[in-house]
Parts: structure tokens; sequence; C-alpha cells
């Protein structure tokens, strides 16, 4: 049976129908409440729950604690209700009024800038632009209603094409087919745009932003729109990497150094090797934060990668250097079962 679900502190209210998620209902009714991987996995969804009860849904342990449950604490995209609920979250007034379209797009240029990333342009019909904020991901539609997620790189104002950052994972979907077979010209069909994970323009707070491998891709277009917007805030880009062969773009930061004094870079291996002849910093990316910085209170962190860079870093973050709950954005690239990635934007 339906439930009604209000918001506060809004007061906003929305019904939500049988087999659905709490997400999904609000989604529906045009309430921007924030979400990544919308599959229980990135804690981007992650709210309270003031009265009522739910099912929580399947989802990853590190994403919500037993003791986060017993703080009242769910994840809205998996959470379903069981009775009418009152939740407390926070809504995202930026994404209100951005339409979520479907739209064929055209493969219009391929560059392979590792092994295993390619970098994928995508134009789309001559009468058709995808608004959409910087850090926001898009969804390619498949064969057998399968979706795969990419985030886009490219910065708003420079939306003549679409730019994703694709890394080959063997056996998946769609990354194999984009390192065998994809060519230019090719059509594709997307869904777009998705998440919650981009910069909170309310806030002059100094940004760290955290990239590992192709979680670069949105921090990419977060960075080219705060320079686009000419803002004053601090900008402190760590991006890991295993080797030197992975930061595919080593110019890109390099070349904001020298243009932008409020930018900083400070790239990180985990596993050089010995022909790299690497002088730099070395070990996990967000222990580099760690060591750099005593004190997070007056921060904000944007964090794209792996989940488990990404726990680690909200962990260590939250705990032990005062980096207020809330001030920590995140895109976890999560796995589907046949190993293709899904960002949480």
């Amino acid at each position: 049976m339906p439930y009604q679900v209000t918001i506060q502190p809004s007061g906003h209210q929305f019904t939500v129908g049988d087999d659905e998620t709490v997400l999904d209902a609000a989604l529906r009714e045009g309430f921007a409440l924030p979400y990544g991987c919308r599959n229980g996995a990135c804690g981007a969804c992650k709210g309270t729950v003031l009265s009522g009860t739910l099912d929580y849904g399947t989802h990853a342990p590190t994403a919500l604690k037993e003791e986060e449950k017993a703080q009242g604490r769910a994840l809205f995209c998996r959470a379903r209700p069981l009775s009418d609920l009152v939740i407390e979250a926070k809504e995202i007034g930026a994404a209100k009024d951005i339409v979520v379209k479907t739209l064929p797009c055209r493969v219009e240029k391929l560059e392979k800038r590792a092994d295993d990333v390619m970098v994928v342009k995508i134009k789309l019909p001559a009468n058709e632009r995808l608004q959409f904020l910087a850090g926001q991901y898009i969804d390619f539609q498949l064969k057998g209603g399968r979706a795969r997620s990419y985030s886009l790189a490219n910065p708003p104002h420079d939306d003549a094409l679409l730019e994703l950052h694709i890394r080959h994972v063997p056996g998946g979907l769609f990354s194999d087919q984009v390192f065998s077979n994809l060519k230019e010209r090719d059509i594709l069909r997307l869904k777009g745009p998705l998440g919650s994970f981009f910069i909170r323009e309310d806030s002059d707070k100094p940004m760290i932003f955290i990239a590992g491998g192709t979680g670069f891709a949105p921090i990419k277009s977060m960075l080219e729109h705060a320079f686009a917007e000419h803002t004053d805030r601090e900008l402190i880009l760590y991006w890991g990497v295993r080797s030197l062969k992975d930061l595919y773009m080593p110019e890109l930061p390099q070349r904001w150094l020298a243009e932008r004094p409020n930018f900083s870079f400070i790239p990180v291996l985990s596993d050089p090797k010995p022909q790299d002849q690497w002088q730099g910093r070395t070990g996990y990316v967000h222990e580099a934060v760690l060591a750099d910085f005593s004190d997070l209170s007056g921060y904000q962190v944007y964090a794209s990668g792996a989940p488990a860079m990404v726990d680690c870093a909200r962990e260590a973050f939250t705990r032990t250097r005062g980096l207020p709950e809330d001030e920590f954005f995140a895109d976890a690239f999560v796995y589907a079962a046949d190993a293709e990635p899904a960002p949480a934007a």
C-alpha cells in the first residue's frame, strides 16, 4: 500500500507507491534528495528517520552501519516504507530545475590516454543540450534494460561535446565494447544528468578534491567549472593512482597550476614502478591529506573513486580531523555483478 513521506525541515510531502524506494518516489515527485550510486554502496543518500518504520533493504555494511540504524539513519535509495514516515534530509535546490532526459548520442572521438583508460567524447542531436551540474553523471542505456554509468568530465559551460573517462574492466559489459569495437560515429543512448555530486556554491570554504584513478573525471568537471566562475576559494587536488602511467592527463593539472594561483596539485602514487623514478608522494591518497592537514573543520571535501578510498577518507576525516559530516561529498565508483562501474556520483 502507498505511504506518505514528509521531508523536514522543508515540510514537503510525497507518496511512496508499492515497490518504490523513498528516493525513487521523491525524485518522481520532483524533490531533489541527495543520491549517488542508488544501490546502497556509497552513502550519499543517507538521512534520518524521525518517525515511522521501514525496510532498510540490502546495502553495503560500510555505507550504513548498525549503530547508525540505531540512531535512526537510513539509506533512502534502498529504504522502503512500512508506514507513513517523517524524514530529515537536505534537499538540493541547485538540482531542482534540471530535466533528466533520455537522448540518442553519437560517438565523436575516441582517445586512448592509458592502457586501460579511454576518453570518449559524444555529441547530442543538433537541437539538444544536456543541462547538468559539474560532477554529475549519465547512464548509457544498453540492451536488455541494463545501464552503465559514467561521470561527465567536461564542465557545463563547455557542452558541445560530452566527455567521459572510461576505464577498461576485463569482462565488463560496456567497457569491453569501448576498447574492442566502439567506433567514431556509432550511436548510443544516454539518460541524464544524474547524481548529487557537485560543488555546493553557497559556501566560501576552501575545497579539497580527492580523485582515485578515473575518479578524476567529475573532479575535472568541477575544477573547470570553478575556474570559469572565477572562484577565489582555495582549490586543492589530490590525485591518487597506482603508477606514473596512470596519471592519464598529467599536463592538465600542471597547466592549472601555472594559470591559477588559488589551485594546488598533489599527485600520489600507491605503487610507483622503478622506471617512474618517482620523487613525489607515495601511499594511499587519503593518507596524504591526513599528513598535510591536522584540522579539516573549515574545509569541504569532494572525493571520487573506489568505494574503499571514499569510505576510508570519510571515516578518517570526520573522526580524526574534525571535518563536519555534511561537508564530505562523494562519488563512489561501485561495480555491478559483471564488473562494470556505476558511479555514485
